[in-house]
């Protein structure tokens, strides 16, 4: 757990220093800021979504994903817990539960989390989630200091969901699979290029309601 550990701390000391930060900036400058963030949001979901070799796969398990996800109004839920958290800490942050969603989704979805908490749990080897916590610890300096603290929150979903693989690596090693870590890394990269549209204010997308996705990008690599 170690690993998983460490990336949540830095997910909130980021964001801890990015809310102070953001106090001080004017609004144009946390503008510019976000855009920049946005378009390297875009460029990373591109590459990412880009290196599969399995288009059909790949818009398949969107499209399965995106069904999946509407009915059970995934991204909902997850701005719910947003607005609890809200009004639990009293935060008049306008932006809180958008933080909260953004940073949470990006910081739960690629291959790094898998392949590093299965690292983490079956040899003890948490460098990639060390490499993961540094990236997560910057982007939540950009995020929280225009977003404000609802990022800060993202770590508890990190710690949720990158603690529950490693805990169960044993059970999940089959996620290692070339195959499947090709198919996870597209169809993630098109979530995070969704969440990169989103940044950018080009057009709102429930990214969250896109997550079951990667499920099926799973199973249809396994199987198909």
């Amino acid at each position: 757990m170690t690993g998983t550990l460490v990336n949540t701390a830095a997910v909130v000391a980021g964001s801890l220093a990015g809310a102070v930060i953001g106090k001080r900036l004017p609004d144009r400058i946390k503008t510019i800021v976000m855009q920049a963030l946005g378009l390297s949001v875009v460029l990373i979901g591109l590459q990412m979504a880009l290196s599969g070799t399995r288009p059909l796969l790949v818009i398949g398990s969107l499209l399965a994903g995106a069904v999946t996800g509407e009915l059970m109004n995934i991204e909902g839920a997850v701005a719910a817990v947003g607005e609890w958290l809200k009004r639990r800490f009293r935060s008049g942050s306008s932006t809180f539960v958008q933080g909260f969603v953004t940073a949470s989704i990006l910081y739960c979805t690629g291959a790094m989390v898998i392949v590093g908490s299965i690292r983490d749990g079956i040899a003890g080897d948490p460098s990639i989630l060390y490499i993961k916590s540094l990236l997560d610890g910057v982007a939540s300096v950009a995020f929280a200091s225009s977003l404000g603290l609802g990022v800060a929150f993202s770590a508890l979903s990190v710690l949720v969901v990158q603690g529950s693989i490693t805990l169960l690596a044993s059970q999940l090693l089959f996620l290692q699979e070339p195959g499947v870590i090709e198919a996870v890394t597209a169809t993630g990269g098109l979530l995070i290029l969704g969440i990169g549209i989103n940044i950018l204010e080009i057009k709102q997308i429930r990214v969250g309601n896109l997550v079951p996705a990667l499920a099926y990008a799973v199973a249809a690599a396994l199987y198909v």
